[in-house]
C-alpha cells in the first residue's frame, strides 16, 4: 500500500520542500501551504484513493499504479502554483489525471471495447483485446462500455468526471482548462449518445450503478 511518507520520500528530491503563506482551506480542511510537505502528505493520504478508483475504472488495474503516480509527481513539483481560489486540491489532481488518461486513450478505448464485446466475466481471445479493468469497471454492461468507446475522448472525460469524480461543470473547466460553456456542450453531447446507445437510459444513473455496483 502506498502512504504519502514513502511516496514523499522517494520523490521529494524532485524539488526543494519551501513555506508559502496561501491557505488550503478549500483542500477538504487542510491547513497551510501545499508546498509544505506534511499538508501536501496529507492531500496525498485524503484523495489517493479517489484518484487511484477513477483512473481504475477508466484504464483497468494494471495501468492505475502508474498513472497516480505520474499524477501524483506532477502536482508535487507543481504544488507552488496551485491556487486554492480557482478549484479544490481534488479538482485539481482529477484534472492532472485525466490529462494523463488522454495519453492512453487507445488503450481505454480498446478495453472499453473489449468489455463490450465479450463482458466483465472473461478474457478477450487476444493479447490486445484481453480486458484489463478488473476494478470498479467490470461492473459496467457491455453496452454502457460499448457506448462509452464510442465517445470522442474529450466528451467521455466531461461525462466521466461528473459520473465517476462527482466534479461540478465549474470545477471541470477549471480542471482541463476549458470554458465552462464547453463543459455544458461537450457534456451535453455525451449525454444524447449515451442515451441514443442505451435506448432512452439516463446514462449518469446508469454510470453511478456501475460505480457504486
Amino acid at each position: 500500500m502506498v502512504t504519502a511518507l514513502s511516496w514523499i520520500s522517494g520523490h521529494a528530491a524532485q524539488g526543494s520542500v519551501e513555506r508559502e503563506p496561501e491557505s488550503l482551506d478549500r483542500a477538504g480542511g487542510v491547513p497551510g501551504s501545499l508546498v509544505d510537505a506534511e499538508v501536501f502528505g496529507a492531500v496525498f493520504d485524503a484523495c489517493f484513493s479517489d484518484i487511484h478508483g477513477y483512473v481504475a475504472q477508466r484504464l483497468g488495474a494494471d495501468h492505475a499504479e502508474d498513472v497516480v503516480s505520474d499524477t501524483f509527481l506532477i502536482a508535487f513539483r507543481k504544488r507552488a502554483q496551485y491556487d486554492p481560489a480557482r478549484a479544490t486540491v481534488r479538482a485539481w489532481l482529477f484534472g492532472i489525471a485525466t490529462k494523463l488518461i488522454g495519453k492512453h486513450r487507445r488503450l481505454e478505448a480498446r478495453t472499453l471495447r473489449a468489455l463490450g464485446r465479450y463482458g466483465p466475466d472473461r478474457d478477450a481471445p487476444g493479447h490486445e483485446d484481453r480486458v484489463t479493468a478488473r476494478v470498479s469497471a467490470q461492473s459496467l454492461q457491455p453496452n454502457l462500455a460499448s457506448a462509452l468507446a464510442a465517445l470522442d475522448q474529450r466528451d467521455r472525460d466531461v461525462i466521466l468526471l461528473v459520473a465517476l469524480a462527482g466534479l461540478s461543470h465549474e470545477e471541470i473547466a477549471t480542471a482541463l482548462g476549458i470554458p465552462y460553456g464547453t463543459v455544458g456542450s461537450r457534456l451535453s453531447r455525451a449525454r444524447k449518445k449515451l442515451r441514443g446507445s442505451l435506448g432512452d437510459t439516463n446514462p449518469l444513473l446508469a454510470l453511478e450503478e456501475a460505480d457504486h455496483g
